[in-house]
């Protein structure tokens, strides 16, 4: 069903990574930025993430022995510090995810640039090292976020939808290796419900919502492909949820044949795999487009 599959290491048919995007409440603040602040509910909603999830999350991940990536804004690591020393005391992969979960297709490139860059220099003054990945908030990567990856020598991009597996995007000469996302392993579809950013979905049980997530994997897991979750704390890390994840999670490595890593590691894989020609990884050139395709009317 995969024309190229990966082969994985240790004969593994799978890789995974349940992956986290800590938001927590920057959402509000970058969507109701006049009085955000004082919006109590969604910043309680938010907070739930670092707060409560996090820590749960960690002992999951903990009792298992698995190494897993977060993606969180720079703004919401300088909020929540003990967060971010958790999580890196666990051996886990903090990754860029913006500086307060602003849309770069909603800035110029110069704006893009100073969040980029701020943002940066946020993660090396908490975490001691610059990421090597990225994955734009509401997956909204443009071309200015694409040369600032390649500028300061990103591994990976995790914002795209090209493919099942992992696969290379190049561009004049340079590349970085793409773990593509579908919003069918997102929770927000399922679990999200929003009203101040205008995100009104009917909350479905937590068996009913996790199922297609196993759905999803079991496909990937027949066709010896990748399986990543795309999880925000304060949805999937609820304790309904949680708990179901966990036994979930506990199932699958019983299986003992079903890789489970950072995406840094993952992506490291594919890059050397590529690099040494021992795999066919398969490449997409960018820009995919270099002008506006709409003939002028």
């Amino acid at each position: 069903m995969i024309a190229n599959p990966i082969k994985w290491p240790g004969g593994a048919r799978v890789a995974c990574a349940i992956t986290f995007d800590i938001d927590a409440d920057s959402l509000i603040h970058i969507s109701r930025p006049k009085d955000g602040f004082d919006r109590l509910c969604p910043v309680s909603m938010g907070k739930y993430g670092p707060k409560v999830a996090i820590p749960r999350i960690l002992d999951t991940f903990k009792k298992f022995d698995i190494k897993q990536t977060f993606f969180i804004p720079a703004w919401c690591m300088s909020q929540y510090p003990e967060m971010v020393e958790s999580i890196l005391e666990g051996g886990h992969e903090i990754a860029h995810h913006g500086y307060i979960h602003e849309d770069p297709t909603r800035h110029s490139p110069e704006e893009q640039i100073e969040w980029f860059e701020r943002a940066l220099e946020v993660h090396q003054s908490l975490t001691g090292s610059k990421p090597v990945g990225y994955r734009a908030p509401v997956y909204n990567v443009n071309d200015t976020v694409i040369e600032l990856l390649m500028k300061h020598g990103f591994l990976y991009e995790s914002s795209m939808m090209a493919d099942d597996i992992p696969y290379i995007l190049q561009k004049d000469g340079r590349q970085l290796v793409e773990l593509p996302v579908h919003w069918a392993n997102d929770d927000w579809p399922p679990f999200a419900h929003y009203p101040e950013i205008d995100y009104m979905m009917h909350v479905q049980a937590a068996s009913t919502g996790l199922a297609g997530f196993w759905e999803e994997f079991e496909a990937q897991y027949q066709a010896r492909g990748f399986w990543m979750s795309i999880w925000h704390p304060f949805l999937t890390g609820r304790l309904t949820r949680w708990t179901q994840v966990e036994r979930w999670l506990e199932s699958i490595l019983d299986r003992n044949d079903c890789w489970f890593a950072t995406l840094s590691e993952i992506a490291g894989y594919v890059a050397q795999q590529d690099q040494d020609n021992l795999q066919n990884i398969r490449k997409d050139t960018l820009p995919y487009y270099h002008n506006v395709q709409i003939p002028d009317l």
